[in-house]
């Protein structure tokens, strides 16, 4: 079961990052509404530019707290629980903005790892 945990902690940590470090500028399918990046997207939730900055910090810290936990155990309960929360208020944003279930499915999918990993 460690690997499935361990696997699960990168599918999740490195996505995070890689939207959040390599892609925040960029279209991807999974944007809210018809936004093209990440500020965009924010703008489409009606969140202010700041919010975007506090969140970006929170996950990518989350995430490298994430992996980290790999070697760190004590980290896990953290980062997992505080990732999950963060992709709760995610689907949310997607569901406000009437979303095709499709544009969630990343965001839900990191939710239930996040369970999973907290539960395993």
């Amino acid at each position: 079961m460690e690997y499935v945990e361990i696997a699960f902690k990168l599918i999740i940590g490195l996505s995070v990052l890689n939207v959040w470090l390599l892609r925040a500028g960029k279209s991807t399918p999974w944007r809210g509404g018809s936004a093209k990046n990440m500020k965009e997207e924010f703008a489409t939730y009606g969140l202010p530019a700041w919010f975007m900055t506090v969140v970006g910090a929170l996950k990518v810290l989350l995430s490298a707290g994430l992996i980290a936990s790999i070697w760190y155990p004590a980290m896990e309960l953290y980062a997992a629980g505080g990732i999950g929360l963060l992709m709760v208020g995610a689907v949310t944003m997607h569901i406000k903005v009437s979303d095709p279930i499709k544009k969630s499915f990343p965001a839900a999918l990191f939710l239930v790892l996040s369970v999973a990993i907290i539960l395993l």
